[in-house]
């Protein structure tokens, strides 16, 4: 058996670590809430309050709205539209276009669902200054970097979680 050390609580590698542990256990906690409250995932949730706060939108307008990349919130979207919680219409705008609306359904799941977690995170951020932001922004994009995370997407949140556990 190996020694083992226990770092002190303002260890900055702790504090760090516990700081990500505790956003990724919120992230599970309401991804499990929404799963539970509405048969949503997290994901799902988010893209769908989206929907409904803001009216129809192509998927470039939801990955805006959502902070993501288009493929990642095409993949949930296609996931919203097979479940009939968001359907497709040409756009009243540009007839050519398509745009996601949410239905009824869709309502309904909303209604008995918790906020999206997502939403809390964006606020949170929102609500430290500018210089904060930029600091917190270049700090996490060297650590996933350094820890060899940067070439994969960022997909959404629980999104490519949920998929694996179905795969395992």
């Amino acid at each position: 058996m190996g020694s083992h050390t226990i770092s002190p609580p303002n260890d900055p590698v702790r504090q760090i670590l516990d700081s990500l542990r505790r956003v990724v256990h919120g992230l599970r906690v309401a991804d499990r809430a929404a799963e539970r409250a509405a048969g949503l995932s997290g994901a799902q949730l988010f893209v769908l309050s989206k929907l409904d706060a803001l009216g129809p939108g192509s998927i470039n307008d939801l990955a805006a709205r959502t902070i993501t990349h288009q493929s990642s919130v095409s993949v949930v979207a296609h996931k919203l539209v097979e479940r009939g919680l968001a359907a497709r219409a040409p756009s009243s705008a540009d007839g050519r276009r398509v745009v996601l609306r949410i239905t009824a359904a869709g309502r309904k799941a909303l209604r008995a669902a918790p906020e999206a977690a997502q939403e809390k995170l964006i606020a949170a951020v929102g609500k430290m200054k500018p210089d904060e932001q930029m600091r917190l922004s270049r700090l996490l994009r060297t650590l996933v970097a350094a820890a060899g995370l940067d070439q994969t997407e960022p997909v959404m949140f629980m999104e490519e979680m949920r998929h694996d556990r179905k795969r395992t």
